[in-house]
């Protein structure tokens, strides 16, 4: 299949670009609308513009707007006015097709066609993505268009021929790098039509029309989902990331959409690292070209990679078990940052909201598995014990107070109230006690 590169996208053939139900968009009035959104971006000051879409046609032609007007996009990962207000210091404005309650100047999308030529896409243009910290500060991670690119190179090397004719589903996010990277930069790349809305049920997988080949971006939290009494589309590939696909899930998946999952490995800081076909239960995963993975100390691995902008690699959050093959398995994450519902969710973030509540003195939060499934649970330290009402009416509150900041599935779901949070002889977290606070119900 032939590949464009980003900056050529708009001189392939006209053809359909993404379709929203019956309606469909071709490139030529992408184009158009493109050309119309720069010159109103041109008129406007300031460098770093913040995306926040629900229609992922409309994101893309913002997307290469800001591009082709000079400026930088930054993908912020969710469309919360609070945190974008927070992040203000590295915003001057905000693009959206939705309402925002947000101080920064904005600009709504308004599909606006004009005609003329395009200015360049700069040889040095970027990407900025804001993404979860150990820290539980959002750490900014800048992508060239060269790793974009390259990317969908790797990707089309693997999976180009079961590609060929796709048209391109999904049920994530085009505010994350997966998404963005999987969605809608290797299906324009590839010449394959994207849909451009996202998939939130299986009633909405199983309406699209049978007589086309899809290819299904997707997250094991939706595969594990899957409702088996509805038949899915012909899907000729399905890629599921953002967390480790259980076998369980893996095979049920297959059986309800006839298709074996391809599984991606990787982040938001290195792109794809690695791919493995769940064809058996604990399947090895395989490195992508150009990329080697080297153990460094204490058991920690840091990775080497095209994708990246730099020589010295990258350190992995993961721990990695590597066969003499050269071929690896996951062990678990190193660090603060867990994964719920296929989320990055930073416990550092949950706490640090947490310890602006009023009258909280500490907070710990860690993750809690109950029949199968994570969620968060809190050990919060108040200056003395409440009845049972007053808690109650409390963690009503103390989620309400979270609402403009953290992630539906970062909310916490287990509560649990101290006079103080158990800690070591060397006065760090005592986890082991603090677990044992949640071994109860409730």
């Amino acid at each position: 299949m032939n590949l464009h590169s980003l900056r050529d996208w708009f001189s392939a053939p006209d053809r359909m670009v993404a379709w929203h139900g019956q309606q469909q968009h071709t490139l030529h009035t992408l184009r158009q609308q493109v050309r119309a959104l720069a010159d109103r971006l041109q008129n406007q000051p300031g460098q770093y513009w913040a995306l926040c879409f629900d229609n992922s046609y409309a994101f893309t032609a913002a997307l290469l707007a800001l591009w082709h007007a000079g400026k930088t996009p930054v993908i912020p990962g969710h469309c919360r006015a609070a945190q974008l207000e927070e992040m203000a210091d590295s915003l001057d404005g905000v693009i959206s097709d939705m309402p925002l309650a947000v101080a920064l100047p904005q600009l709504r999308w308004d599909g606006a066609l004009a005609s003329g030529a395009l200015p360049p896409i700069a040889a040095d243009a970027t990407l900025v993505l804001f993404t979860s910290g150990s820290t539980g500060t959002p750490r900014r991670v800048v992508k060239s268009l060269r790793a974009l690119d390259l990317e969908a190179r790797w990707l089309s090397s693997l999976w180009g021929a079961r590609l060929r004719d796709c048209h391109v589903i999904a049920s994530v996010s085009h505010q994350h790098l997966y998404g963005l990277s999987f969605r809608i930069v290797l299906p324009m790349a590839l010449g394959l039509p994207f849909a451009a809305q996202q998939i939130f049920y299986s009633e909405q997988l199983a309406d699209h029309s049978p007589d086309r080949r899809y290819a299904f971006i997707s997250s094991p939290a939706f595969l594990r989902r899957l409702d088996p009494a509805l038949a899915g589309p012909r899907c000729e590939l399905i890629v599921s990331a953002g967390g480790a696909l259980p076998w369980t899930a893996a095979q049920h998946a297959q059986q309800a959409l006839s298709c074996t999952v391809d599984e991606i490995y990787g982040s938001t800081e290195t792109g794809v690292i690695g791919w493995r076909c769940a064809h058996e239960e604990n399947a090895l995963w395989h490195c992508f070209p150009q990329i080697t993975l080297r153990e460094q100390d204490a058991g920690r691995w840091r990775i080497f990679s095209a994708l990246l902008e730099t020589d010295a690699g990258c350190a992995l959050d993961d721990r990695i078990v590597q066969q003499p093959s050269g071929q690896f398995q996951l062990a678990g994450r190193q660090d603060r940052v867990v994964k719920i519902e296929d989320k990055r969710v930073s416990l550092s973030e949950i706490e640090r909201r947490l310890l602006a509540l009023p009258g909280v003195e500490d907070a710990a939060a860690l993750a809690i598995q109950r029949h199968g499934r994570h969620a968060i649970g809190v050990v919060l330290a108040l200056p003395e014990m409440l009845d049972a009402a007053t808690l109650h009416q409390l963690k009503i509150e103390w989620k309400r107070a979270l609402q403009p900041w953290l992630e539906p599935v970062a909310i916490p779901r287990y509560w649990r109230v101290v006079t103080s949070i158990p800690v070591t002889a060397q006065s760090k977290r005592a986890w082991p006690q603090i677990e044992e606070l949640f071994d109860a119900a409730g």
